[in-house]
């Protein structure tokens, strides 16, 4: 899977593998020269590396314009983190790692009225009440316990369904992408265990990266963005980043048997396991488009509940009330979406794979809120919990050279398993309170897993997207509470 690697430079901040052998276009990957030199270096010593992944997807059938990695490249299952991948919808395909297994993971971000001295004075009340009533860690339960018509509700209703169950306020839909609820998602689609594993998880956090953040704005960029957006200097943000959690694990799962046999089926080479996919006009790639779009729906409604928990919480510390938190934006970075993309100076409708990578729509796109339809949405970016995360906005460039993408995070350097060879999680915990920053978890494990040095410097990420003119800088968010599982 490894081997050399023909890498051409096109700009600072832009590469380019060229389209040679079965490649059917050429593998772009956003980078400063020390990140393709890390990148190239991997390649060199594993197998399992990200360079290898992006070219694979560049053998993809009707996969259109380029295979594009951002700047937050990572090895991932098939498909590298931060992969994005466009498919011709009469041509293409449809293919499981393009989306992987936490399907419509994602983040949202709700800016609170509340000044930043007044968080700080009672951080730790804060975060003893955050860690107590929002449901983490793994296979944590939630106060919901739904029925089957009820779940399959929840896969139709998205954000909806928990609004309804006096979760949230209506205006959170209009901020959140596709209104909270994508159509076209099928129940019938998604197996009956599935559904069972997902019966008392809406509305828990989970865990891995999973996480919910009480941070401030420490820096603002984009003066006129931010104002938009309701931020200011010293801001108070939550950010909840989560997914579909077991539903769409196990969409995921059931689908890779269901894909493996479409690729035999119809003759689809696959080059690494997860790799697997169907035409997207076939019957295998109809139903998996059907039941990704239910996980999708999952996710919105599992926020949906986390964001009606943390109000309440807030409510009990703060005497706040529902108009005192506002939802910035909700967006997700493990999906798939037909939209409308111009190539070559041509309008055409795709299927978008974004793998780790956001959408990032800029000016003038009709689903971006009306609100916002000057600047952009806000792209939500995590960093790590002792460092920095961003808002971000789309750009015409970005519309035209990536499909309207973006990072989604830092992106990882060291596996789970080299991670938790450094520091422990109680060490990693100390370290972080010295420097004001407030960590509750579920699993002493899981806070090494995913401390700050097994991640890439996220400054350096969102600078190599900036510099390349792809997204363009709003905010960054400095954490003052983390909660993990």
């Amino acid at each position: 899977m490894g081997g050399k690697f023909s890498i051409e430079r096109v700009n600072e901040y832009l590469w380019e593998i060229p389209a040679e052998g079965d490649m059917r276009v050429p593998a772009r990957i956003y980078a400063d020269r020390n990140s393709i030199d890390f990148l190239l270096e991997e390649s060199r010593n594993k197998e399992w590396n990200a360079l290898a992944q992006i070219r694979n997807v560049a053998r993809l059938k009707g996969i259109q314009m380029a295979a594009l990695a951002m700047a937050d490249i990572h090895p991932g299952y098939g498909f590298p983190i931060g992969g994005v991948g466009a498919f011709d919808l009469e041509e293409g395909i449809v293919t499981l790692a393009g989306v992987g297994f936490d399907i419509n993971c994602g983040v949202r971000s709700m800016v609170v009225s509340i000044p930043k001295g007044d968080i700080e004075k009672r951080k730790e009340e804060l975060a003893r009440e955050l860690f107590e009533s929002i449901p983490a860690g793994l296979g944590s339960t939630g106060s919901l316990r739904l029925n089957f018509d009820e779940i399959d509700r929840v896969l139709t209703e998205g954000a909806l369904f928990s609004l309804k169950r006096g979760y949230g306020t209506a205006e959170d839909l209009e901020y959140i992408e596709e209104g909270g609820r994508i159509a076209g998602a099928n129940p019938s689609n998604v197996s009956l265990h599935a559904k069972k594993r997902q019966l008392k998880q809406v509305g828990t956090l989970g865990s891995g990266n999973h996480y919910l953040e009480v941070q401030y704005v420490d820096e603002v960029f984009y003066e006129e963005a931010a104002r938009v957006f309701g931020l200011s200097e010293g801001s108070v943000v939550i950010s909840i980043h989560t997914g579909s959690r077991a539903l769409g694990h196990q969409i995921g799962t059931d689908y890779q048997k269901v894909l493996r046999k479409a690729s035999q089926r119809y003759d689809i080479p696959v080059y690494e396991r997860e790799l697997v996919g169907a035409p997207i006009k076939s019957q295998e790639g109809k139903d998996y488009i059907s039941a990704v779009r239910a996980g999708i729906n999952c996710g919105f409604a599992n926020r949906q509940v986390i964001a009606g928990l943390v109000r309440k919480v807030f409510a009990r510390v703060f005497s706040t009330g529902e108009n005192d938190i506002r939802t910035v934006y909700e967006v997700g970075h493990n999906n798939l979406k037909v939209e409308k993309h111009t190539i070559d100076g041509v309008e055409k409708e795709l299927l978008v794979h974004r793998k780790g990578a956001t959408r990032a729509f800029g000016p003038g796109r009709r689903e971006v809120p009306e609100k916002y339809r000057d600047v952009g949405h806000p792209v939500l970016v995590g960093g790590t919990m002792g460092t920095f995360s961003y808002i971000l906005t789309g750009t015409a460039k970005g519309m035209k050279d990536t499909f309207g993408s973006a990072v989604h995070g830092a992106g990882r350097v060291k596996s789970r398993k080299q991670a938790r060879k450094g520091l422990s999680g109680e060490k990693v915990i100390e370290e972080l309170a010295r420097k004001g920053i407030t960590v509750m978890a579920h699993s002493n494990k899981g806070v090494s897993e995913e401390a700050p040095d097994a991640y890439k410097d996220v400054e350096q990420v969102v600078n190599i997207m900036e510099g390349a003119g792809i997204n363009r800088r709003v905010v960054r968010l400095r954490p003052v509470i983390c909660i993990k599982g």
